[in-house]
Parts: C-alpha cells; sequence; structure tokens
C-alpha cells in the first residue's frame, strides 16, 4: 500500500460532496481513491459524453495537481469516499518508494492523451483520422502541396516503408525520388545516436508512424501537429526541456501526431531500452515526464473550451490567452508577453480552416489586445486579453 511507504493522510468524503471543482486553484494535491466512488464533469462538456465514474485506485486531481494549474473538471463523491491525499512535495519520495504507482499515473496520462488527441480533432475540424498507416500518405501529400518539399519527403518514405502494398504506392514513391535529391531530410530510419540534429522544417516522426523513441529538446523548438482533411492543427509548440514522442514509448502504438522542428533543432533520444533504465536509476526523469504530460493534458482540456467557440476573433484571443496561462504569465496589470507565433500559427492552433482564416486574422491584426512585432504576436497587457478570452467563454456556456 501507498501509505505504508509514505506518511500519506487518509481524506473522506460523504456522499455528494466536492473533491474538487472546475477553475479552482486549490491544486496543490491530488488524490488516490481507496474505496468509494466518484463522478468526473465539465461545466463545457464533450458533445455527447458521458460523465467519467472513477473508483479504488484511481486519481482525481492529479493534472492540475502536477502541472500547476487550476482543476480541471469538478468531482463529485456518488458514495462514501475515502482517499489517500499526496501533496505536489510529496511526488519524487513517491516515485522513489513505489515507481509502479507513478508508472501508473504516466500511462495513464498518455492513453487519455490519445483519447484527447482524438477529441480535439474531431470538434475543432469535425471529423476524425483514419488510424491506419495509409493517414501517412496524406500526411506527405498534404505538405508537398503546401511546398514543404522536406517534410513531405520524410512521410513518403514512412508510408513507402508501412505500406509496401498500398493504393497509394506509385505516386508516393515518384514523389520521393523527386524530392530526395534536394531533400535537408534527416534520419530517414531510428540510429543509436542519443544525440540527433534536425534542420529547420524537418520531420522528425509523421503521425501513425511506428517508432520508439522519445526525445527531449535541447535546443530549438518542434512544432506538434495533425492533418485532417487537408487542413493542419497545431496540437503544441515546444521548446528547450520539453519532451515528446512519449506516447508510442508507453504504449507500443503508432504515433497520434506528427513532430516538424519548427526551428533548427538538436534533441535527446531516449529508446525503451534506456527508458527503462532511467525509471529504475533517475527517478527524477519520471518527475519530469509526469509534469510534462500533467501540462499537456492540462491544456488539451482547457482547447476543449476554445474548440467550442464558434467566433473565429473568440476563438484566436481564447488560444492566445492560454499561451499566457500556459506559461504562467504574472497577470499583474500592464504585464507583456511576446510570443514566437505568428497569426497564422495561432490559426492553425485553432484548426480554422484556410479558407476562413482571412477574416478571422484580419480582425485579429486589428484587435487592441495585440500587436505584431517582426511578424510575432505580441500582448500588450495579459490581465486584460485573459479576461476578454475568459468573458467569451463564460458567454459561451451561458
Amino acid at each position: 500500500m501507498v501509505n505504508e511507504l509514505l506518511q500519506l493522510s487518509f481524506v473522506n468524503f460523504r456522499k455528494g460532496s466536492y473533491l474538487v471543482v472546475e477553475g479552482k486553484a486549490d491544486s496543490d494535491r491530488f488524490f488516490i481513491i481507496q474505496s468509494g466512488n466518484v463522478r468526473c464533469y465539465k461545466a463545457n462538456d464533450i458533445p455527447g459524453g458521458t460523465p467519467k465514474m472513477l473508483g479504488p485506485g484511481d486519481f482525481v486531481g492529479v493534472i492540475p495537481c502536477m502541472s500547476g494549474h487550476s482543476q480541471i473538471e469538478t468531482v463529485i463523491a456518488m458514495t462514501d469516499v475515502t482517499g489517500i491525499s499526496v501533496r505536489r512535495d510529496q511526488y519524487p519520495e513517491l516515485i522513489m518508494r513505489n515507481t509502479p504507482v507513478a508508472m501508473k499515473i504516466i500511462r495513464t496520462f498518455a492513453n487519455r492523451m490519445r483519447s484527447m488527441n482524438e477529441t480535439l480533432t474531431k470538434l475543432t475540424l469535425n471529423n476524425v483520422v483514419a488510424d491506419t498507416p495509409e493517414q501517412i500518405f496524406y500526411v506527405a501529400d498534404y505538405y508537398d502541396k503546401a511546398g514543404n518539399s522536406d517534410i513531405a519527403v520524410y512521410a513518403y518514405y514512412q508510408y513507402l516503408k508501412a505500406c509496401p502494398h498500398g493504393s497509394n504506392f506509385d505516386k508516393a514513391k515518384s514523389r520521393f525520388v523527386s524530392l530526395k535529391a534536394i531533400t535537408h531530410a534527416v534520419y530517414f530510419e531510428s540510429t543509436s545516436d542519443l544525440l540527433r540534429t534536425y534542420p529547420k522544417d524537418t520531420m522528425i516522426f509523421s503521425e501513425n508512424q511506428n517508432g520508439p523513441d522519445m526525445f527531449i529538446i535541447q535546443d530549438g523548438q518542434v512544432k506538434i501537429s495533425k492533418v485532417v482533411n487537408g487542413n493542419e492543427v497545431t496540437l503544441a509548440m515546444l521548446k528547450k526541456g520539453d519532451m515528446f514522442g512519449e506516447m508510442a514509448l508507453l504504449e507500443n502504438k503508432p504515433r497520434s501526431a506528427s513532430a516538424v522542428a519548427h526551428e533548427q533543432c538538436r534533441l535527446m533520444v531516449v529508446n525503451r531500452q534506456n527508458f527503462d533504465q532511467m525509471v529504475s536509476t533517475q527517478p527524477q526523469l519520471i518527475a519530469r515526464l509526469t509534469t510534462t504530460l500533467a501540462d499537456r493534458l492540462w491544456s488539451m482540456y482547457r482547447q476543449l473550451d476554445n474548440a467550442s467557440l464558434r467566433d473565429p476573433l473568440q476563438r484566436l484571443i481564447d488560444m492566445l490567452a492560454l499561451q499566457i496561462e500556459k506559461a504562467k504569465i504574472n497577470l499583474a496589470p500592464s504585464v507583456q508577453f511576446q510570443t514566437d507565433l505568428t497569426v497564422y500559427d495561432l490559426a492553425n492552433m485553432c484548426g480554422i480552416p484556410k479558407e476562413l482564416q482571412a477574416e478571422g486574422l484580419y480582425k485579429l491584426e486589428s484587435d487592441s489586445h495585440i500587436k505584431i512585432i517582426n511578424d510575432k504576436i505580441m500582448v500588450p497587457d495579459c490581465l486584460e486579453l485573459v479576461k476578454q478570452a475568459a468573458f467569451y467563454r463564460k458567454q459561451n456556456n451561458a
């Protein structure tokens, strides 16, 4: 039992009482349910979704706790509940003394992230991506038509490898041969290199590609995205210190999204063999991975609110607010925030189709809440923009 290994406290909740409340900042601890059942829901629940029920062995509030953000959902006790309270500062000791519990949290996160990726894609673009290797061809074709040949050539190669009898094999082979001679793409195959350098606008891996490697960014930026119905949806922009690719490593399933070098980047590679070694010898890696996944999941839950906004300008403003919240910017009056995003990056993060972007971006560039400096978005007053975004979400939920 966890409580035999750590000095953790038991907490009792009566039937009908709240364990956590959506939006509250009381996220310095999470609970492991020992007995009883709880129901989880959001104010802006997924259309057609059913309330999530949790029971013994499940975790409550771990995403906000480990990410340091506000609560993402409300949890109510459906029966009398006994839980074990774990403070954020106790988590490193939990890892050292009970690694299986920490790994269960991480694997739960990975599973939930895969589900959330699909949900967000469906809500953002009213569609889902077929979870088959054939999708790699459509990824390659999208970037080829967009003139991003260094990305396309890598995806064509992965398609040829995954689908030697695929319906698009001949076309993919022809395009690959044409592009290969002029490409800057690297690492078409995995290697034993523990450090890799990727030039700007080259692909690290494609959605639906098999691959066991996880990456830690040493320098540069990486874009995580999906291609649906000829549109690219940017799921995240990652920077130095961030990890990615962990879901394929943890779940041994194909990649759920693509990773592209947004600028030249240097990456540390973690494969299944050295990951298992790190788990047993470097508990700080598990703590860091937990925090990374918690941050990403918190952002995904927050993006559900953004996806429900129908007005393009409101979605763009709210997505900017999300970047401020993710960066944990001090929300004192007149605090500025210089982003690394162009208006087109922001539109792609919202999943706004290219044919609908012009009007929304025109309104955004004219909006008093932002300024454009060297083609990148700057927020002159973070507090005012976050307030405006909160008003849009509240108005939408009314």
